[in-house]
């Protein structure tokens, strides 16, 4: 019994070894079956993959570079990132889906929506982002250090015959009798395009012809070549044909830029020294002003053209403007003083003839200054002239009256008595002409004529002006 006991675990343990042996070369044989598959599966993947790259590569190297160029140009110019560098985009091939799109991976299609996107290279926000220009300084300095010892430029269009007014002319033969010059000489600073401004003031404050006990007026418009010269095609010509036709125009070989204007300065001087020396007065102002020129002649009456005079809304004390986003920024480097000298506000001066000649040669022996109104100060500091602030003149504005903050409307009675207001524009400057000059205005009486220095009425006291900026404002009238 214990014989055939043994003998059948002997067969029980042999068969369940033959088991266990065919389990474990099934398992084997799953496990290289697997591992086959899997060796072929990764290397079809590799193959196809490189197929799709070097396909995709093909396809785009004829315009790779100019693809990359596009995207990158219309990645800067983008309006909604102007100041944001951009970054490299990589071509448009499938495997751009992997990175970037949010879309799944089993669309290899999305290559085709990737070829669009050149089409940023012509849209119009890229135009207009392309002519944003970075934030520059208000002025070169540097430059104008470099290049302000070229101060004698030639006039380009004269008017060699305008200080010559025949005085009589002979009956028998009709010759012409003795020339004199112009009793008041109106300059006034100006720029290629604005004709219209120069067209009011020809028809208003400006018209030349004898006024009041026989006082002949001559008016010369001082320009320079615009720095923009494509925004005003055939310019040159223009300024011939107008010249030929008011005979009032001056022009320069100088770019007509904000700091330029201090050649423009010296040039005219030059210009009255050599073809109107003879002058007895001069305005100069600016084309957006209004002058009542009566006035002014009401006010030189008594004075000797052979003596020193220069007139106007003077300011004294003024500091240079150290803001860098100021119109009139001037760094330590070009001016290092505290103050400034007395000066005139450009909107408009008078002087007598005599200082304009002694100006001419001093203004040849000062540093050019890229303000002009501060660089003719210092210039008649050199001759010890003093300025004389006349309450007339009002190169500010006019401040709205604090006693009236509801006036709101335009009362020619007002600015009757003045004699220069600046800051207006031409419907204004025709509208103050039109009521001042009207027949039918009826304002207070004058006692007596205007005297020196002149006198508001109604017992208006003197203001002092305490300018720090020298930013224009605007004037109080509205209508």
């Amino acid at each position: 019994m214990k014989k055939v006991t043994m003998v059948s675990v002997r067969r029980l343990l042999h068969v369940k070894g033959d088991v266990l042996c065919t389990f474990l070369l099934l398992v084997v044989f799953c496990v290289l079956l697997y591992a086959r598959q899997a060796a072929l599966s990764s290397g079809s993947e590799d193959t196809m993959l490189k197929l799709e790259i070097h396909s995709a590569t093909r396809d785009t190297s004829s315009n790779s570079s100019e693809l990359v160029t596009s995207r990158a140009k219309a990645t800067k110019d983008s309006p909604m990132f102007p100041n944001t560098p951009s970054k490299s985009a990589p071509p448009p091939c499938k495997t751009e889906s992997k990175t970037k799109s949010p879309q799944p991976k089993s669309k290899p299609q999305s290559k085709s929506k990737t070829k669009p996107k050149p089409k940023k290279k012509n849209s119009k926000p890229t135009k207009a982002a392309r002519n944003r220009l970075p934030t520059l300084p208000p002025f070169d300095f540097e430059r104008y250090l470099k290049e302000k010892d070229k101060r004698n430029f030639k006039l380009l269009i004269d008017q060699p015959e305008k200080c010559l007014i025949r005085a009589a002319e002979e009956e028998e033969g009709g010759r012409r009798g003795s020339w004199v010059a112009p009793y008041m000489l109106i300059a006034v600073k100006s720029v290629a395009a604005d004709f219209h401004k120069r067209q009011v003031v020809r028809r208003t404050w400006g018209k030349e012809g004898p006024f009041q006990n026989g006082v002949t007026i001559r008016t010369v418009f001082l320009l320079g070549v615009p720095r923009n010269r494509s925004s005003l095609p055939l310019w040159d010509h223009l300024l011939a044909y107008e010249s030929e036709t008011f005979r009032d125009i001056l022009l320069w070989d100088f770019e007509d830029t904000f700091f330029n204007l201090t050649l423009k300065e010296t040039h005219f001087l030059e210009w009255v020294n050599s073809s109107c020396p003879d002058v007895k007065f001069i305005f100069k102002g600016d084309a957006d002003v209004y002058v009542n020129v009566e006035n002014i002649l009401e006010m030189l009456q008594g004075q000797k053209p052979d003596r020193d005079l220069f007139v106007g809304d003077i300011i004294v004390h003024a500091k240079p403007i150290r803001r860098r986003s100021s119109k009139y920024y001037v760094p330590e480097f070009v001016y290092g003083g505290g103050l400034y000298p007395n000066y005139a506000g450009g909107g408009g001066f008078v002087m007598s003839g005599f200082t304009a000649r002694r100006l001419s040669a001093a203004c040849q022996q000062v540093e050019l200054f890229p303000i002009d109104d501060v660089f003719l100060g210092m210039c008649l500091q050199l001759i010890g002239i003093k300025p004389s602030r006349h309450q007339g003149f009002r190169t500010f504005g006019i401040p709205q009256p604090s006693a009236a903050p509801h006036l709101q409307t335009f009362d020619p009675c007002f600015y009757r008595e003045l004699m220069v207001v600046h800051s207006l524009s031409v419907p204004q400057i025709w509208l103050m002409w039109s009521l001042l000059h009207d027949p039918e205005l009826s304002c207070h009486n004058r006692t007596s004529t205007t005297s020196w220095p002149f006198k508001w009425r109604d017992g208006m006291e003197e203001m002092e002006i305490q300018e720090t900026d020298y930013e224009e404002r605007q004037v109080f009238v509205t209508h």
